[in-house]
């Protein structure tokens, strides 16, 4: 069975499914439309089905024209209708995995894509899920939803974990380029993930197991966590002895080995390194385990936002005005600089906290022209125009995502006060203050 569906993804007869079209769904799907393949994307959002059908982009970093020529060409269809998902003979789940009100888990979204799926799988198939979550989720979860259907895993219909890697906005690598892990439930369960991805990715690495490709992901994201809270703990050390940070670590970063530079923020942002720690912390709980390291790394990060608030407060204070009342103009509400992308930033942690407080509170970011919907927070704002005018208005300008396209030389010549997250100014000066 497992040679006769290689075969099809081979010769690239195979359909591919595609279940979640947003920052890890879509360039997949695209990819896999480029190479030769007919895809289907499935989402439950009928807006994004609507304007992918008009063969436009939601995602600022990926072209309409990509979407335009798969649409056009019949390469792409897009439906909200999961009975579609038995004529694919992929079927590849991106769907998001965040943290419940106790940060713990929220695999909900999976169990119900996989239920959703569960009428409409059939022999010859192959599962693929890319969705980020603790070891043992698909071997755990899915596996056993998907055998209610009678259909053996491995046998009958073959089920892999292959962990997303997008960077969005990032110049650098694209979806072919950045290198695949794979693991499959059984070894021909593997054999297929492989096929699969191997048509449309560089590289592909296999592991032994989909636990661990589900902990190679967590390692990716945690390591990342954990530098990041150390610099960030750095910054406040560095800060209380008057050091500039960042001028110790482009330093260090002339070390050619044994360093990485990390760079710290106003806290983390994204879908991954916020909420995936998080996922193996809880997970190692039922094997006695306490991972002090990462979660300590986690209250570090977690708690930056009060400290720069805490900044912007001293700053105001010393210029003779207290923060409530105050007009702040933040600058950057997407999670990292020259991106859309809004999952779990920490600009609009601070948004709150300074609302809370009785601040005035506006926002400038070309690449979010009006506050989206967002599961924790809702603000009726739209971004403003970033001219002159409007910074001479504002008591602070707080910079929280330093995106590109901001002009930076204009700010500092017309803003009153500047608290900088991102150490975008180097020289100093008295009316710019780090944070």
């Amino acid at each position: 069975m497992d040679q006769k569906l290689i075969k099809k993804i081979e010769d690239k007869s195979a359909v591919i499914g595609i279940v979640g079209l947003g920052y890890v769904g879509l360039p997949l799907a695209l990819r896999f439309t480029e190479t030769g393949f007919n895809v289907i994307g499935f989402d439950i959002d009928p807006t994004k089905i609507k304007i992918l059908e008009a063969g436009q982009s939601y995602i600022k970093h990926i072209p309409s024209e990509r979407v335009k020529r798969a649409v056009t060409e019949k390469n792409l269809a897009v439906t909200t209708d999961f009975i579609q998902a038995k004529t694919a003979d992929a079927v590849i789940i991106c769907v998001p995995t965040p943290l419940n009100t106790h940060r713990e888990p929220d695999l909900s979204f999976v169990i119900e894509t996989t239920e959703s799926l569960l009428p409409h799988l059939r022999e010859g198939q192959v599962v693929s899920l890319e969705s980020t979550t603790y070891p043992g989720t698909t071997d755990e979860e899915i596996k056993p939803i998907i055998e209610r259907s009678g259909l053996i895993v491995g046998k009958d219909i073959f089920l892999v974990y292959s962990p997303e890697r997008e960077d969005p906005g990032n110049p650098e690598f694209h979806t072919q380029t950045i290198p695949k892990v794979c693991g499959g439930v059984t070894k021909s369960c593997l054999r297929v993930g492989m096929a699969l991805y191997g048509q449309v990715i560089e590289k592909v690495v296999p592991v032994s197991s989909t636990r661990a490709a589900e902990m190679t992901k967590l390692l990716e994201n945690i390591y990342r966590a954990v530098n990041i809270g150390l610099v960030n703990e750095l910054k406040i050390v560095a800060d209380k002895m008057g050091i500039d940070i960042w001028e110790v670590i482009n330093a260090a970063a002339t070390k050619p080995f044994g360093f990485t530079p990390f760079y710290p923020g106003p806290g983390l942002g994204g879908h991954c390194i916020p909420i995936d720690p998080f996922y193996l912390t809880w997970k190692a709980r039922e094997y006695g385990i306490h991972t002090r390291f990462i979660e300590l790394s986690g209250e570090v990060n977690t708690a930056m936002p009060e400290w720069v608030i805490g900044k912007v407060m001293d700053s105001l204070n010393n210029a003779g005005k207290p923060l409530k009342g105050s007009r702040i103009l933040v600058l950057g509400i997407a999670y990292k600089k020259n991106v859309d992308d809004m999952r779990e930033s920490p600009s609009v942690e601070l948004m709150s906290i300074l609302q809370n407080k009785g601040a005035i509170v506006t926002y400038s970011d070309p690449y979010v022209l009006q506050f989206p919907r967002m599961r924790k927070y809702s603000f009726d704002l739209d971004s403003v125009e970033l001219i002159p005018e409007v910074l001479q208005q504002a008591d602070c300008v707080l910079i929280a995502t330093n995106h590109d396209d901001f002009d930076y030389e204009m700010i500092a010549e017309h803003a009153k006060l500047i608290v900088d997250t991102r150490g975008v100014y180097r020289e100093p000066a008295d009316h710019i203050v780090r944070a």
